[in-house]
């Protein structure tokens, strides 16, 4: 999805700021730092894949390809834990990013972990074991 005309003040820097500012929300969070700190060994690297996403969801660059499920698919989370990434996912685009750019981040993080949990839960709730060729990463 492109940006509108109306956001054309959104830059790589508030991309940037909201996604350092989501992290440390989370990293502060009780629920959601065990998965992160298990997950994610190379903070610096992770951050310029969601910088990346996020740039091509509303800038339309292409620098990242592929898809955001396999390497979330075989994380040891719950249902619950996509309702508190969404606070301070939602949180951090608020505060950073212009009005139009946060409402499309927030929708179309708001549908991504719905399709996360319907693929992780069958809408049950519980994680399913770890597909083979979908290692956790």
């Amino acid at each position: 999805m492109m940006m509108t005309t109306e956001n054309a003040q959104l830059t790589e820097q508030h991309i940037s700021k909201m996604v350092h500012r989501f992290y440390e929300r989370a990293m502060a969070d009780d629920g959601l730092r065990p998965i992160f700190e298990a997950t994610i060994h190379d903070w610096d690297a992770h951050h310029r894949v969601v910088v990346d996403f996020w740039s091509r969801v509303l800038l339309n660059t292409d620098r990242y390809r592929g898809s955001p499920y396999p390497p979330h698919a075989g994380l040891p989370i719950r249902s619950e834990h996509f309702d508190r990434w969404l606070t301070l996912f939602r949180e951090a685009a608020q505060e950073v990013l212009p009005a139009d750019a946060a409402e499309l981040a927030i929708a179309r993080a708001e549908h991504m972990a719905e399709a996360f949990k319907a693929g992780m839960f069958h809408g049950f709730g519980t994680p399913l074991k770890p597909r083979l060729g979908h290692p956790v990463t």
